[in-house]
């Protein structure tokens, strides 16, 4: 492969993580904040909403699982993989546009947060196992995939500014027309992304041949056996379970942070202290300097390792915690670069 094509599938390959991580920002910032003040949802219809998406994700990635490693992979073929990429990005919409003037405690409510949290994970699953299985055909060389997650992460990046752009168009959502306008902007733009990396991607579909498919039906019948086998293994590994622990703690305090950063601002700093503006710039900050860091620190990476950084990371988490607990919430600029900083 020449060095013109590793780059232009690279970026097509790109404007797919651009298209994704556009309406991933966009749904997790805004979704919930949405529903428990705008729609006024009960509590316990949230809590059961969110009991219900945790077994739809388990759901999903046993499947994925399965799906990537069966012979028939007509769910993550060319034509599949348009079609999810289009209701991802229906999925998406479903949110932000009421079914009814919702009453508190209204059951639809309830019913709605169900339908757009499940539907939109489900699609997602969907188009980034398409977009990872052509990234393990596309680029086998460690050289090009190395080249690749340079070009992904900016688009990264770019995706991540929907949720400054629209809280500064929006308001933070006190404008609720001007906010769904944004949103089928931000989804107009996303599906034109997903659909532009998925065209360029199509004539490097991998296309089994008759030896490749008989290959294939033989290992299927060895699928289960290994999948339990590994299994066993894996589980067995102490430093699986200490790696499982401390991914939970994370995805945790990123998911609880990237949901719920709107609602604690509003009820810790006062409005006239940090206006509607800057504090959209604060929200969108939260989501662009991880991504700038990301690139910035490739360097220190090399120079320190992964462990090494993660770790440090980890302490600076907690001494920070530490000292704004002790300094209080009525030192609002020292809490507004908290909340920025940990995201």
């Amino acid at each position: 492969m020449t060095l013109w094509n590793i780059n232009s599938t690279a970026w097509a390959y790109s404007l797919i993580t651009l298209g994704t991580e556009m309406l991933s920002s966009f749904f997790r910032f805004y979704c919930v904040k949405l529903f428990l003040e705008l729609y006024k949802i009960s509590e316990f219809a949230f809590y059961q909403s969110q009991v219900i998406l945790m077994i739809c994700n388990i759901l999903n990635d046993l499947s994925g699982y399965f799906r990537m490693n069966s012979q028939y992979d007509c769910c993550l073929s060319y034509h599949c993989s348009l079609f999810g990429a289009f209701l991802h990005v229906v999925t998406f919409l479903l949110p932000w546009f009421p079914w009814k003037h919702y009453q508190d405690g209204d059951w639809l409510n309830g019913l709605h947060l169900v339908v757009s949290l499940c539907t939109f994970d489900s699609t997602l699953a969907w188009v980034q196992q398409a977009q990872y299985r052509l990234f393990a055909e596309t680029f086998p060389r460690h050289e090009s995939r190395l080249q690749l997650m340079k070009i992904n992460q900016v688009a990264s990046l770019l995706g991540s500014t929907s949720v400054l752009f629209c809280g500064l168009i929006s308001h933070n959502m006190e404008i609720l027309p001007s906010f769904q306008v944004v949103a089928v902007i931000t989804a107009f733009l996303a599906v034109t992304s997903l659909y532009s990396g998925l065209l360029h991607m199509r004539p490097l579909e991998h296309k089994r041949n008759p030896e490749e498919t008989s290959l294939a039906e033989s290992e299927q019948e060895l699928l289960w056996t290994s999948t339990i086998s590994l299994m066993r293994q894996i589980l067995s590994q102490r430093n699986f379970h200490l790696f499982l622990i401390m991914n939970f703690f994370q995805v945790f305090h990123l998911t609880f942070f990237s949901n719920f950063m709107m609602i604690f601002a509003d009820n810790l700093i006062p409005l006239e202290i940090f206006s509607s503006s800057t504090r959209s710039i604060m929200y969108g900050a939260g989501f662009i300097c991880p991504q700038c860091l990301v690139l910035l620190g490739q360097s220190w990476l090399k120079k320190y390792g992964y462990y090494k950084i993660i770790l440090i990371s980890f302490y600076l988490e907690g001494a920070a915690a530490i000292v704004m607990v002790l300094l209080g919430q009525e030192y609002y600029y020292c809490l507004i670069v908290y909340l920025t900083v940990i995201m």
